[in-house]
């Protein structure tokens, strides 16, 4: 997923399409993120004490990373998102039509330890 926590994204096709928000929570083995006023449902909650009154509570729902775009910081427009690796450092690069392109910089990916080779010693 090329998107995470703290980015700010347009919401580019559902119910909500056109809004803007920030991501508050990324669920990367789902696809899916949770944005700030955007898919905003109400839940019914009972009373859990005797005396209690139950509350409808408003949550910000996930919805599917496919529906959303990031926001370009420097133009303020949609973009697509890309990694540069021609530096040491992995940087972000964003796609704006026409050709434009910024970058931003993103912490160096986690390299996976490497595999162990086994090799069994022969009988004699």
């Amino acid at each position: 997923m090329k998107i995470k926590k703290g980015d700010n994204v347009v919401v580019i096709a559902g119910k909500d399409k056109g809004k803007t928000g920030t991501i508050e929570k990324s669920f990367p083995r789902l696809d899916r993120v949770v944005i700030e006023g955007v898919n905003v449902v109400t839940k019914h909650k009972k009373a859990t004490r005797s005396g209690e009154k139950g509350q409808k509570v408003t949550l910000a729902m996930p919805i599917h990373v496919s529906n959303v775009m990031i926001v370009d910081p420097k133009t303020k427009k949609p973009a697509r998102i890309g990694f540069d690796t021609t530096t040491d450092k992995k940087t972000r690069v964003y796609k704006v039509a026409k050709g434009t392109t910024s970058a931003k910089k993103v912490a160096p990916a986690k390299k996976a330890p490497a595999a162990k080779t086994v090799t069994k010693a022969k009988k004699s």
